[in-house]
């Protein structure tokens, strides 16, 4: 008879070079650096708060990490997947609050000359009022093709709509923003 110990010897061994799926199908660290700062601008615009958005992108990113084994490239990009979890992660933080906050967006990455710093602020700040003044919906759909820089077909996903819907969307949010803006 064989002993216990003996069958399962090898075994750890054997388990522990078993490469993870989810880690060669995602590469959660290069997702990560190239989606943070988009993953905020997006929930910035959604929650118009950014301590509100810090929290909502640390979470974002947590429940992605843990949800990566999930990840199935047949149904869209890393990036869309991300968005989605971003997305609920927004809207649970609306529900909790059940309110609106206000808050800057993020400003550029470079210093630009006092003009155009100037310039800058005054089209920014601009944006901002006009966005606010949008539906929630139209400033969500904005800033997940905009913030987040996904394809329509990666908004569509995110939204849960086709991909004509997300181009319909978007072009009537755009629509309400430039009205807004020359109002």
């Amino acid at each position: 008879m064989v002993s216990r110990d003996r069958r399962s010897e090898g075994v750890t061994a054997t388990t522990a070079t078993v490469p993870d799926t989810a880690d060669r199908a995602l590469d959660f660290d290069a997702l990560y650096r190239e989606s943070r700062d988009d993953v905020f601008a997006y929930a910035a615009t959604l929650l118009r708060d950014s301590a509100a958005a810090e929290d909502v992108t640390a979470s974002a990113f947590e429940r992605a990490y843990r949800k990566r084994s999930r990840f199935d490239a047949r149904r869209g990009s890393p990036r869309a997947w991300l968005f989605g979890i971003a997305r609920n992660a927004a809207l649970d933080e609306l529900r909790k609050r059940k309110r609106a906050a206000t808050a800057p967006l993020p400003g550029p990455l470079h210093e630009p000359g006092p003009d155009e710093a100037a310039e800058q602020a005054a089209e920014r700040d601009a944006v901002r009022v006009a966005l606010s003044g949008l539906a929630a919906r139209d400033r969500e759909v904005i800033a997940l093709k905009y913030h987040a820089d996904l394809s329509n077909a990666e908004v569509a996903d995110v939204l849960g709509v086709s991909v004509s819907n997300a181009g319909t969307l978007l072009n009537r949010a755009m629509n309400k923003l430039r009205e807004a803006l020359d109002a």
